[in-house]
């Protein structure tokens, strides 16, 4: 027996009956995927290893789902029709993609194993390696074995660049972040199932700090890190790395250090209980009427990895099923009355156990359910809710009023509400375009007040708070939220905001009453003090007043404005310029007019929806 057949033996009875799960996530890998599975089930399946290979496609679109499809249990279903004793298939179809994170996490919960390996489905690195990273994994008691393109015994075929690159991220990572290994990012690695466990449910990143978030997690925790040499052939494929990668990676990598470092938010985040079933989630739609926007939502809900669903939509007038002809699709007409009457409805209908809201003009991620419901196993927790990202396909002028909301100069405190990002933590009100609650919630409070649109989910999550539950924010809850168009549409609706805000700051000041939302207008303030000083005054005063500095702060803001919303695109860094600008005047004088309201109006739904209709008609 040769010293490789050695470690092999040794690893089959290191794996034994716990099994050792293999993670391939699998992105535009049709071509390719049938072979690779193979290669990987025959090396596992002549050594005696018993193993569960987890692909999961990623969101591919490119026929890879079907190709896994004829992969389950211990047969391959293909023209040899070939079967194994040792190997089992569990394949994972994501219907979007959600990124590395989210593929592998689909994966881990799919998987049996005591040991976990996650390994690139391109095979860019062969599992044969695998009894290395066993020993090392015994010999040295780790509970993480990596992959290392640094290791003294790996061969690497790696182009130059690259080698710069990964250079200096690994100086940067040593100094930063103390892990003890040389290389975080190559696609192989082995870990006990239980440390995996601990550091998925606290990852936040999905794409490029991945890797090095999952150690830092960890290593914190005290898990013990070992390395393993690789072989990598690269070839070709890899060509310049694109400066948005880049930036991104460098973002990302921030991102962790300051969650790790600074706010030492993995020891201390909200981990769920975990729940004693699946409870079914009611979703309820609020809807003038049918659109393809209602439809593209309908679709995406269908796609989702939680099972357990129904759907409430609640049109105006009756429509017809269509496309959506699902049994658990529900259709109830309600007349023209505002979102809140129409949610009400949908709670009384509704018989799941928590109840889903979403707007027709929004579509959730293929993992909405999933990652919500896993909350519920908390009674403390009443609600929860997440990020309303605009989406990528959104039109120019929608886009460019996605940018505006997403500007950390107009979300301030809130920009996690339209970026998928930041922390889990509680909130005290959450829009209604992506809320979870709890059905026996609903029933004690009312459902939602019929006085006010905008800002009835403000008094709903005021009234969730007050009955001492919690409302918990969690960024990959994710929908993505279709945009008014800029300059009209986008300004009638952040009016509205604004006015009810105002008008709630003295109402209901709870979780209305912040600092933050007196900004704009207090900037309206200025500029209008700046205009009455230009128009009114001698030119003595102007020049006194440039020489204080007055005009110092309206150059800080103009250059701040300048910076925050740069792109490469000059159309869209011009656009998105005076579209900030706009939105914090409009705002603000919105918001005054709300303040000193003795009334704040209410308004049906109507047609104001994002793909750019009329408003609705005003209602006293």
């Amino acid at each position: 027996m040769t010293k490789i057949d050695e470690k092999w033996a040794m690893t089959a009875e290191t794996v034994g009956n716990d099994g050792l799960s293999v993670i391939m996530p699998l992105y535009h890998l049709a071509a390719q995927a049938e072979k690779n599975l193979l290669d990987v089930a025959d090396l596992f399946e002549r050594h005696g290893v018993k193993t569960e290979l987890v692909p999961v496609d990623d969101g591919s679109g490119d026929g890879t789902d079907e190709v896994l499809a004829r992969f389950s249990g211990s047969e391959f279903r293909g023209e040899d029709r070939r079967a194994f004793s040792h190997v089992t298939f569990n394949p994972v179809v994501c219907r979007k993609n959600g990124g590395k994170g989210a593929a592998l996490r689909a994966g881990f919960v799919a998987s049996t194993g005591r040991y976990v390996m996650l390994l690139d489905g391109d095979l860019d690195i062969h599992p044969k390696q695998t009894p290395y990273f066993f020993e090392e994994m015994v010999v040295k008691a780790a509970d993480i074995v990596v992959g290392s393109k640094r290791h003294p015994r790996s061969v690497v075929q790696y182009p130059w660049h690259r080698r710069i690159v990964s250079a200096c991220y690994f100086t940067f990572v040593r100094m930063f972040f103390g892990l003890k290994v040389t290389d975080t990012q190559t696609g192989m690695k082995l870990f006990k199932r239980d440390v995996l466990g601990y550091a998925l449910e606290r990852m936040l990143v999905k794409t490029y700090a991945f890797d090095l978030e999952l150690l830092s997690i960890a290593v914190q925790r005290g898990a013990k890190l070992a390395e393993a040499p690789v072989v990598i052939k690269f070839g070709e494929k890899f060509g310049a790395l694109k400066t948005n990668t880049v930036y991104s990676m460098l973002m990302d990598t921030l991102a962790v250090f300051y969650r790790l470092r600074i706010l030492d938010y993995y020891r201390k985040c909200l981990v769920p209980k975990p729940l004693d079933h699946d409870p079914l989630v009611s979703i309820v739609i609020a809807c003038p009427g049918s659109s393809w926007m209602l439809d593209e939502c309908l679709a995406a809900i269908r796609e989702q990895s939680y099972e357990n669903w129904e759907v409430i939509v609640l049109p105006d007038e009756k429509i017809e099923a269509g496309s959506a002809s699902d049994g658990r699709i529900r259709f109830v007409s309600t007349g023209k009355v505002r979102p809140a009457e129409k949610r009400n409805v949908g709670i009384r209908e509704a018989k799941g156990e928590i109840v889903a809201f979403i707007d027709d003009d929004a579509y959730p991620d293929s993992h909405w359910l999933e990652y919500a419901v896993k909350y519920f196993g908390d009674r403390d927790i009443g609600a929860v809710g997440g990020p309303g990202v605009t989406p990528p396909g959104d039109k120019a002028m929608a886009y460019l009023g996605g940018r505006v909301y997403d500007n950390y100069l107009v979300s301030g405190n809130y920009h996690y509400r339209y970026r998928a990002g930041g922390v889990r933590m509680d909130v005290e009100d959450y829009p209604s375009c992506n809320l979870f609650v709890r059905r026996d919630v609903l029933e004690k409070i009312g459902g939602y007040r019929t006085d006010f649109w905008p800002g009835e989910d403000t008094l709903l999550c005021k009234d969730i708070i007050d009955n001492w539950k919690r409302i918990v924010y969690d960024p990959w809850v994710i929908v993505f939220h279709h945009r008014r168009k800029l300059f009209g549409a986008h300004l009638r609706q952040l009016g509205r905001y604004g006015f009810h805000r105002g008008y709630f700051c003295k109402r209901f000041p709870s979780n209305s009453l912040r600092l933050s939302y007196f900004i704009p207008t207090l900037f309206d303030i200025y500029l209008a003090f700046l205009a009455i000083v230009g128009i009114l005054s001698k030119t003595e005063f102007r020049m006194t007043l440039h020489r204080w500095g007055g005009y110092l702060p309206l150059w800080i803001y103009l250059v701040a404005v300048a910076l925050t919303t740069f792109s490469m695109k000059p159309h869209h860094w011009i656009v998105t310029f005076f579209g900030v600008v706009a939105s914090h005047v409009w705002y603000g004088i919105q918001f005054i007019r709300g303040l000193c309201a003795k009334k704040a109006p209410c308004e049906y739904i109507g047609k104001d929806h994002a793909n750019g209709s009329e408003d609705g008609v005003a209602m006293v």
